[in-house]
């Protein structure tokens, strides 16, 4: 059940952008400064305690142990906010396709719902996704379902989400709808772009700024929690899944196994010689709208998957990769006995 200033709501998503309500609390969302985030900015302005969270991925957390849970590189995708009021715990998602959506929201409530509770009160924030049309397809369009019709990847994204929290029994009070139109802007040629990118939650007032993240706070385990997000579409054990991160009592990351087969291996061989121009084209949903990282990103993926492509490697046993919160707030990895370690091989060398 969706409610908007305590009152239930069945409206579609459009009309739910255009409330009186939402539609302030989107230009004051769109109005506060974007903090961009380091670990050493973190460290001295900031307590230490956080969590990031990829694509793909949810984290549930309790804010008597982190203190602040963020994500971003979002273009079509969606960061999903959810707050019990009750408890204070908080489950963010980083949401790509509407095939994640209805197990993913159950992911996300598992660990944030009593569920012989039937009346939780739960606060909600939706924030990305643009209208990722090009301007000369979406010229004369003036609202999200025209351009739906045109294409696109987040009206079909952000429309499955609420059509999702609007069946559920759960009482989902939708703070902040800041998506699609009211997230883009168009440059002089009129092509479209995300305002924002991503955003950090403050857990113990559950208040939300956008923001920006550099490689030192995207972690841990960076490049493997990236080879996840493609690996997971091979791997049938996460069919419309979100992929596991973080877990929420022992406050540790345990990065949960995911395999994949040697056709990520070819992918990696066949585009690691393309141009910048030719990978955005080539591996992005929104090429002119990703960041100044993104090329880099993808062939460091590439690098560690002809390095190592054989998935257990990395995933011994299919066992996950668990880190815990050193004194200073790094992530260390808690690293399996030797003995219980495969030695494997790079496939590449037996021919």
């Amino acid at each position: 059940m969706i409610l908007v200033d305590g009152v239930p709501s069945s409206q579609g998503t459009d009309t739910l952008m255009e409330h009186p309500l939402l539609l302030a609390a989107s230009l004051s969302f769109k109005a506060k400064q974007e903090h961009n985030f380091s670990q050493s900015n973190l460290q001295t302005s900031m307590r230490s305690r956080w969590i990031y969270i990829f694509q793909r991925e949810y984290a549930t957390v309790d804010p008597q142990l982190v203190d602040y849970i963020g994500t971003d590189e979002a273009t079509t995708c969606v960061g999903l906010v959810i707050r019990n009021r009750k408890n204070g715990m908080i489950s963010v998602a980083h949401m790509d396709s509407p095939k994640v959506v209805e197990h993913g929201l159950t992911q996300m409530l598992s660990a944030l719902v009593n569920h012989n509770d039937d009346h939780t009160d739960l606060d909600v924030h939706l924030i990305g996704g643009f209208e990722d049309v090009s301007s000369q397809h979406a010229n004369g369009t003036s609202n999200s379902k025209n351009y739906a019709k045109l294409g696109g990847y987040s009206f079909p994204l952000c429309t499955k989400i609420i059509e999702t929290l609007g069946r559920r029994q759960e009482r989902f009070h939708i703070q902040t709808l800041f998506i699609l139109s009211h997230n883009t802007r168009r440059d002089s040629q009129g092509n479209a772009y995300p305002i924002i990118n991503g955003f950090m939650v403050e857990t113990s007032t559950g208040s939300l700024i956008p923001a920006r993240f550099d490689r030192t706070t995207r972690g841990p385990d960076e490049i493997v929690r990236r080879i996840r997000v493609c690996a997971s579409g091979e791997d049938p054990s996460w069919n419309g899944k979100l992929l596991e991160t973080y877990d929420t009592r022992a406050d540790l990351f345990v990065i949960a196994a995911s395999s994949w087969t040697l056709y990520q291996l070819h992918v990696a061989l066949t585009l690691q010689h393309l141009s910048d121009a030719e990978i955005l084209l080539s591996c992005s949903t929104s090429p002119s709208a990703e960041g100044p990282d993104f090329v880099d990103n993808e062939r460091r993926q590439w690098d560690y998957l002809i390095k190592h492509p054989d998935w257990q490697y990395t995933f011994p046993k299919r066992q996950p990769r668990i880190f815990e919160r050193s004194c200073d707030g790094v992530w260390k990895r808690l690293l399996p006995s030797t003995q219980d370690e495969p030695l494997f091989q790079n496939p590449l060398l037996r021919y």
